[in-house]
């Protein structure tokens, strides 16, 4: 007789780690609030590569003496995982243009159009084509991000097309990354799926540090010294994002992107209820309607 559980699990273990990676990313984004006071966004934002990056290296060390295996990687791998490297940064640094102009649940708003690029990302690059249930979770999932993310007070939209253009990008950028992402562990062999995934993930943050310090340096030397002076701040902060992309990335080595990013959404719900808790929010009707449209997305592309 087989267990629910474990047939559960063997089926959907990317949907849990998908789970654990938004969970994860909300309690990261939590505790950079108070790096960002001190270290300013930017600083706050590039700090997420820099202080994951020894956790990342001490579990890949602990994850091959237990996998035994010799990677061996396959035309293609460097150029997907630099796809996936420059295009996170990319996407971070387009985010933090748009927040300039406009409040940061706008630009969120903007980014969360990213399941649909990533779809047609992965269609166009990847061959992954999802089937007609996955495409309406995909729409119908992004929709209801766009109403939750919305503010309250509306806007004008001719005056913040320039934000929305850099939102825009953002999410293109945040899509081309998971492509990326996906692309480089489908492209390595001789391991199993978690050595890839972390073996990858490593290579990302090396690649992410070494550039994330060399901008600080040239650009802001004050940030990057707050950086290591905030410690307690940046090493909690370092650790939920290297726990984060852990898990987003052993979701991409087991499912398409497009369904592993649609299911990523929920990171917003987790960080609804977090604001709801805090500030005692009363919803209204609009996001009452974007929880129900989130959840049969949520539900769709967990049975699809």
């Amino acid at each position: 007789m087989h267990d629910p559980m474990s047939t559960f699990l063997s089926l959907h273990a990317w949907a849990v780690f998908t789970v654990l990676a938004a969970a994860a990313q909300t309690a990261r984004n939590a505790m950079q609030r108070g790096l960002t006071a001190k270290a300013g966004v930017a600083g706050a934002s590039w700090a997420r590569f820099i202080f994951a990056l020894p956790f990342a290296l001490t579990s890949v060390s602990v994850i091959m003496a237990l996998d035994g295996g010799t990677p061996s990687f396959e035309r293609g791998y460097t150029t997907w995982l630099l796809l996936g490297s420059l295009a996170q940064m990319f996407a971070t640094g387009t985010m933090l243009l748009a927040m300039r102009d406009r409040s940061f649940v706008t630009v969120i708003a903007y980014t969360k159009t990213e399941p649909i690029q990533v779809a047609v990302f992965a269609l166009a690059l990847l061959g992954e084509q999802l089937t007609p249930i996955k495409t309406a979770a995909v729409l119908l999932g992004t929709l209801a991000v766009m109403l939750f993310s919305w503010p309250r007070d509306g806007g004008n939209l001719a005056r913040d097309l320039r934000s929305a253009g850099w939102g825009l990008l953002a999410g293109a950028g945040f899509a081309l990354a998971a492509v990326g992402y996906r692309g480089a562990i489908t492209h390595m062999q001789g391991v199993g799926f978690v050595s890839a995934a972390t073996i990858t993930l490593t290579l990302t943050l090396c690649i992410q540090t070494a550039l994330s310090i060399a901008w600080l340096l040239i650009a802001n030397r004050d940030a990057l010294r707050t950086l290591f002076v905030a410690w307690r701040e940046s090493v909690p902060a370092g650790f939920a994002g290297a726990l984060a992309s852990q898990f987003w990335f052993l979701a991409f080595a087991l499912q398409a992107a497009p369904a592993v990013r649609t299911l990523g959404l929920i990171e917003v719900l987790f960080a609804q209820l977090v604001s709801w808790r805090l500030m005692r929010e009363k919803m209204t009707p609009r996001e009452w309607s974007a929880l129900g449209l989130l959840l049969a997305a949520l539900i769709v592309i967990l049975g699809a």
